[in-house]
Order: C-alpha cells, then structure tokens, then sequence
C-alpha cells in the first residue's frame, strides 16, 4: 500500500533537487526505483519520469539553453543507440556503475593534475560534445543515470548557472527518451505499473522542476558550481560503491 505513495514522494524531491542543481536527482530516483522494482520496469518509468521532468525544466529555462551544443551531442547520441541497437546489448550494469562514478574523479584528478586547461571537459566545443553523447547516451541505456558523468563536461565550460542548467536539461531529456524507446522495445517482460501512476508521477515531476527552478535564482554562481563539484564527486563514490557490490553480491 505504501509502495505508491513512496515512488511518488520520491519524483517530486530528486525533480526539486534537480531544479535547483541540474543534477543528481535522476540517479537518485533511479537508485531508489531499482530497490522498489524490477530494474527493466524502474528503467521504464524512470525514463518517462526523467524526460517529463528534464523537458519541463528546459522549457521554464528556454531563453538560457546553448542550442549550439545540441547537433553535436545529438550525433554523439545517434552514434550510441546505433551501436546499441546493432548488438541489442544488455551489458552488467553493475560494470557501468563503477566507470561511471569513477569518471568525475578521473576527470578532477586530470584536471588538477595538468596545465591550465589540459585535460579539462568543456561541452561547449564542438568536439567534446560529441564525446559527450556517446559516453553520457552510453551510460543512460546501461545504468539508467548519467549525472556525474554528464556533469564534468558542463562544470569546466564557460556557461553560468542558468546556461548550465538549461542545457543539460535538454540533453537530458533527449537521452531518456532514447532509453524509454530502447527498453520499452526490450522490456517486454517487464512488470506493468497502472498508467495513472506514470501520469501522476510525471505531473509531480514538473511541479518538483518548477519549484527547483525557482529556487536557482537565490543561488549564486560561485557556490553553484562549489556545491555541484562536491555532490558529483560524492555521487560518483557511492556509484563505485554501488556497483562493486553489486559484483561482488552478484
């Protein structure tokens, strides 16, 4: 009886939380879906979920989203679900969970390590973007959640806050889509959960999204970025943590 209401309360604090960093709840309610449910059904309406509550934030925060960041990462993107589509490939997400929370600190470590400028990812070059497509889709159609990952290409661009969070919501969006799409065509065996729960959930999504970003403008930019390095950084250890044991249980 509880199971609904839980699911529920869960959309709208990690869409909240987004709103105001542009990260973290979506991994969040993936981590939480995955306990509640079958994983192929978590992924369903987490992907439905996401791409509602991504969407809606992107459209509140239209007039600050970098269109010239999206073809690129869009055919970064393509190439991913390409690859995927070609070998139906349904690999140990457990794997997935550990490159991917080790990624930020790699990525901060490099950065740190190098000159000004080297080994720093900047999604606001053509190049990069692409880069970003691949890995992030990759990650998306394998563990469900991308965000640190996602989040070390935008924090060293030169974006504000707003930009930030406007764009990756777009390319957030677009990515969960592509996972609702690859897994509603894989998962047919996955557990049905009533529609109302779906629409309900995705309208909570947005009212979370639009009280978040609200939120964002009692944010400055300089504890934006201070705040969003260390949830990322923090993410990143529990998804190592996450996924080996997962292998080490599995």
């Amino acid at each position: 009886m509880l199971l609904y209401p839980v699911i529920l309360a869960s959309v709208f604090a990690t869409a909240m939380l987004s709103g105001v960093l542009g990260m973290a709840g979506g991994m969040i309610l993936m981590a939480i879906l995955v306990v509640l449910m079958p994983v192929a059904t978590a992924m369903m309406l987490h992907g439905a979920v996401q791409a509602f509550s991504n969407g809606s934030r992107a459209w509140f925060l239209r007039q600050h989203v970098e269109w010239r960041i999206l073809p690129w990462y869009g055919a970064g993107a393509a190439l991913a679900v390409t690859g995927f589509a070609a070998l139906t490939l349904v690999p140990d997400p457990a794997v997935v969970l550990i490159l991917v929370g080790a990624m930020p600190w790699f990525a901060q470590l490099t950065a740190r390590a190098g000159p000004s400028g080297i080994g720093r990812l900047d999604i606001s070059k053509p190049g990069t973007a692409v880069t970003c497509g691949v890995t992030v889709t990759t990650a998306q159609l394998l563990a469900g959640a991308s965000g640190p990952l996602l989040d070390m290409f935008y924090l060293d661009s030169p974006l504000n806050r707003y930009q930030i969070v406007a764009s990756k919501a777009m390319t957030q969006t677009l990515g969960h889509l592509l996972k609702l799409g690859y897994y509603g065509l894989l998962a047919s065996s996955a557990e049905t959960l009533p529609a109302w729960l779906y629409l309900a959930a995705i309208l909570i999504a947005v009212a979370g999204t639009r009280i978040g970003t609200r939120l964002l403008d009692k944010v400055a930019d300089d504890a934006f970025r201070r705040v969003s390095g260390w949830v990322i950084l923090g993410l990143g250890a529990v998804c190592v943590v996450a996924g080996a044991r997962q292998l080490l249980t599995g």
